[in-house]
């Protein structure tokens, strides 16, 4: 499960040593720890990673397709997590150690800046290969923080991004070696700490506002 650890000013969430699929336990254990990370006082950013071969593979599709009764739930909740990191009131980095695909790459385009294993992994919205159609929220959110050009070729071919390939089309912000991603991406967070608070939450909700509203719409075409 989800771990929270800090260093100085800068929380560090790993979000586990799996596939890192979106269950509703593991969504709720998220939303935990980042209740402690927007509770704390003072300076702060957050670093977001993974332990292993997966940063995350995304939606719990064998517990979405057992559960279909509770699908438009379900993806309201994944959603609603996109929505909240989207908008915290602080510096986000998302440190993608390993395999980064389809809501995976999502929740860390939800992050202000990513930071990607230079050598290894792929960074890929599969959805047209795998017949599972983006939804508006979704859409939103990947359009906002990709270049019309990088969001059409990524969603519609499902290409797979290796770390340099994710750099330069900007899906990235840099590419570091294996053992150092997640240092590179604190040293992204580190400085910009004491800018956490009410403002920069109202800056970002102001950029996102459409993105926002779309990502908490309840009533979620799933087809």
């Amino acid at each position: 499960m989800p771990t929270l650890d800090r260093q100085d000013d800068v929380f560090v969430l790993d979000i586990g040593d799996n596939e890192n699929r979106f269950h509703p336990d593991w969504l709720a254990a998220v939303g935990a720890l980042l209740d402690q990370v927007e509770q704390a006082e003072g300076p702060k950013a957050l670093v977001t990673t993974a332990t292993g071969k997966f940063f995350s593979n995304g939606l719990d599709l064998d517990w979405l397709f057992a559960h279909a009764d509770q699908a438009g739930e379900y993806v309201a909740g994944v959603q609603e997590l996109f929505a909240r990191v989207l908008s915290l009131p602080m510096v986000t980095v998302a440190a993608l150690q390993g395999h980064t695909f389809a809501a995976g790459a999502m929740f860390s385009l939800a992050h202000d800046f990513r930071v990607m294993r230079a050598d290894r992994g792929f960074w890929c919205l599969p959805e047209a290969e795998i017949n599972i159609p983006f939804s508006v929220g979704m859409s939103a959110l990947i359009q906002s923080r990709l270049s019309p050009r990088t969001a059409h070729e990524a969603m519609v071919t499902a290409r797979r991004y290796g770390g340099h390939d994710a750099l330069a089309a900007g899906l990235v912000d840099r590419t570091a070696d294996e053992e150092a991603v997640r240092a590179a991406a604190i040293e992204i967070a580190r400085p910009q700490a004491a800018k956490a608070g009410p403002t920069v939450g109202t800056i970002k909700a102001r950029i996102y506002a459409g993105v926002l509203e779309a990502l908490r719409e309840k009533d979620i075409p799933l087809g």
